[in-house]
């Protein structure tokens, strides 16, 4: 057991709240006991898992360990006072794991048939993306792609306000360019979302192969898309309020669009989605 918060690991654990860290070390850090489970059944490589027995919420915990450990993860055990210093919760489950990086390229989608895509440019806070993913999932989406990004999808608030759905839905980061390259070379309609959009979102056919596009929380979307698009959408304001917080505003889209193929009964949205998160 580790005891003292000036154990080497221990400072390694706080070093990967840091983006450059992460980036250097092909390495990051996933907390709580939903999000390890996610991860364990997505395949992710979990290379070291550390846990504090005394601030288990459940009586699941010990089978997720052992679980963990089956799949070759070194287990490691941190008293109170370590683990609180190197967890990025106000409370914590006492399960906190290093995983490797998995791939994000945009290649290795899955983009055939009719899919329902969320695309994001230049997203700046974390707890936003990570709830666009969450709110992915839920949608049914074959994938997320994240253009230009602000945020680093392996921040741990990433991880956290996704629930671990980080690792249930595809996820690519790419460039604007290459992005609208690979939507264009599939074959999908790309619906930008923007304020100034002459139709509503509720006017777009959503139904066939989309790629739904949401621009950063300050600036909204690039040239790029509005000028490239299928086509631009808005979603109608009643008060005074001229936008939605983006992670809001990819909901609303998204759930329009899982309205409009459960009316017409294209349910393909959902398929596609086993991408292997094993390193090749």
């Amino acid at each position: 057991m580790i005891t003292s918060t000036q154990n080497p690991r221990v400072k390694d654990l706080v070093r990967l709240r840091e983006r450059r860290h992460r980036d250097r070390s092909r390495l990051f850090a996933i907390e709580g006991y939903r999000e390890l489970g996610r991860a364990l059944q997505a395949g992710i490589d979990i290379r070291q898992l550390y846990a504090c027995p005394s601030l288990y919420l459940g009586s699941n915990e010990p089978a997720l360990v052992e679980a963990i450990a089956g799949s070759g993860a070194e287990v490691v055990e941190l008293s109170e006072a370590p683990f609180r210093k190197v967890s990025y919760r106000d409370r914590p489950e006492g399960l906190l794991a290093v995983a490797g990086q998995f791939d994000t390229g945009i290649a290795r989608l899955d983009l055939s048939g009719e899919p329902l895509v969320l695309v994001v440019e230049s997203i700046e806070k974390p707890g936003n993306l990570g709830t666009m993913l969450r709110t992915a999932d839920a949608a049914g989406c074959r994938a997320v792609i994240v253009c230009e990004p602000t945020t680093d999808p392996f921040n741990p608030n990433v991880v956290r306000a996704s629930l671990g759905t980080l690792f249930t839905v595809p996820l690519a980061v790419a460039g604007t360019r290459q992005t609208i390259d690979v939507l264009s070379a599939a074959g999908m309609a790309t619906v930008a979302t923007t304020p100034d959009a002459p139709r509503a979102i509720y006017d777009v056919d959503l139904t066939a192969s989309t790629a739904l596009v949401v621009g950063s929380e300050q600036y909204g979307l690039s040239d790029a898309w509005l000028q490239q698009a299928s086509t631009t959408a808005r979603i109608p304001m009643a008060g005074s309020a001229d936008s939605l917080n983006a992670a809001m505003a990819a909901g609303v889209v998204l759930f329009e669009a899982v309205r409009q193929r459960q009316a017409t009964g294209n349910r393909q949205q959902a398929t596609g989605r086993n991408v292997d998160r094993r390193p090749s």
